[in-house]
């Protein structure tokens, strides 16, 4: 009888687990133009912190500078007017913030040279990469003349 008591109460926790894990993220609608310039961004960041990694590993401070740079602040002001207006706020600080932090990585290989020092850098500013795409999701608006529902269900990419 125990074990069956143990049966059910485990079931009932992976059960609540699954519910829990429900997608409750925000879904920021974009244009076509607007969507792929993010998701392009995003690509670059995922793309240089691995550069980053790499020139970690053979404690290439220069190189890791040099990758962290174009990741700053610089790359944010490149498109921020023309998508201000349309992604939250919650967003675009995180966003700005994370550029800030690659300015930052960037500046400390530099004048401290300090390969653990970036990594902790790193790891904290990829904390917010996490923090974001756990907050949101990014869908396209529906082109005109085209169903909704086709739009929601069908592909679901992860962003």
């Amino acid at each position: 009888m125990r074990k069956t008591r143990m049966i059910i109460a485990c079931l009932l926790i992976s059960t609540s687990a699954i519910a829990a894990d429900m997608d409750n993220r925000q879904t920021l609608t974009l244009t076509e133009g607007q969507r792929s310039h993010v998701l392009e961004e995003m690509r670059a960041l995922l793309s240089g912190t691995r550069d980053i990694l790499a020139a970690l590993s053979t404690d290439d401070m220069a190189a890791v500078s040099r990758y962290a740079r174009p990741l700053g602040l610089g790359m944010a002001h490149k498109a921020e007017d023309h998508l201000k207006s349309v992604l939250p706020r919650e967003f675009m600080q995180l966003g700005m913030s994370l550029h800030q932090d690659f300015d930052q990585i960037a500046a400390d290989a530099e004048s401290k040279k300090d390969s653990k020092l970036t990594l902790r850098q790193l790891s904290d500013a990829m904390a917010k990469c996490v923090a974001c795409h756990d907050a949101y999701q990014i869908s396209k608006a529906p082109t005109s003349g085209q169903p909704v529902q086709a739009k929601e269900h069908g592909h679901h990419h992860h962003h």
